[in-house]
């Protein structure tokens, strides 16, 4: 148990940031998103719990961690959108006058709304691969999807957001 405690003390370090900015892109709010983030942890733990050490050692947390987070959610949200996907949670560039921030961020946050709008598998898929910037492969195992199912996810999701192929098939 206590090499359990040692890794998923690990884990948590190395992840935390990451999974609170998923669960943040997936639900929409901090609120949400702190909630998210204390039950994929929690489950996680219980999960490790559960492993031979031999598991342990071969898990990919990452990959791991966000399939937990996304399942999570999944459980939270069922057939409730999240209202609103934070893409970009820095700090206004200092470079740019407050016209600019402003333009800048009512952009950020159409998009937000969106990504957030896009049914859940394209969100899910678009939100690991270019929010999360995950790879692939790691979107794939997050996801529990094979590789081909998540690029095409992908895909149209971006192209959902584009505004191509919105479901008429001439696009």
């Amino acid at each position: 148990m206590e090499g359990n405690d040692r890794v998923f003390e690990r884990l948590v370090h190395d992840h935390q940031d990451r999974i609170f900015a998923l669960s943040l892109a997936l639900t929409g709010n901090r609120h949400d998103a702190e909630e998210v983030a204390q039950d994929t942890f929690l489950r996680a733990y219980r999960a490790l719990c559960t492993y031979t050490p031999e598991r342990v050692r071969e898990l990919k947390q990452k990959a791991w961690l966000h399939r937990i987070a996304v399942n999570v959610v999944r459980n939270r949200v069922r057939g409730v959108r999240p209202r609103l996907v934070e893409l970009n949670g820095s700090e206004p560039d200092t470079r740019t006058g407050p016209e600019e921030d402003a333009l800048r961020r009512a952009e950020i946050d159409e998009l937000a709304t969106r990504v957030a709008a896009l049914p859940p598998r394209y969100r899910d898929a678009v939100v690991l691969r270019h929010v999360q910037e995950l790879s692939y492969e790691e979107a794939s195992e997050a996801l529990g999807q094979p590789v081909g199912t998540v690029k095409a996810n992908v895909h149209r999701g971006l192209k959902m957001l584009r505004g191509e192929n919105n479901g008429h098939g001439d696009g």
